[in-house]
C-alpha cells in the first residue's frame, strides 16, 4: 500500500470518527494504518540521520553517531 493511500484512508477514518464513530473493525484498521504511518516517518528520519555529518570549526566533516 502506498504512503498516500495510508495517510488518505487515515483521514478518511478520522473524519468518520469526528462525526458518526467508528466500529470495532474500523479501530482496528486506523490503529494499523497508524502504525504503518509511523514505522514509515521513523525509517525515512534513521535513513536521513545515517547520511548526516557535521562539520567542526576545523573544516573536519564526521559523520553523526547513534546515543549509546
Amino acid at each position: 500500500m502506498k504512503m498516500n493511500d495510508v495517510i488518505a484512508r487515515i483521514n478518511v477514518l478520522a473524519a468518520k470518527a469526528k462525526t458518526e464513530g467508528l466500529t470495532d473493525d474500523e479501530l482496528a484498521e486506523r490503529d494499523k494504518l497508524r502504525r504503518i504511518y509511523i514505522d514509515s516517518v521513523k525509517a525515512n528520519l534513521v535513513g536521513q540521520l545515517e547520511n548526516t555529518y557535521i562539520v567542526g570549526p576545523d573544516g573536519k566533516k564526521r559523520k553523526v553517531t547513534p546515543k549509546q
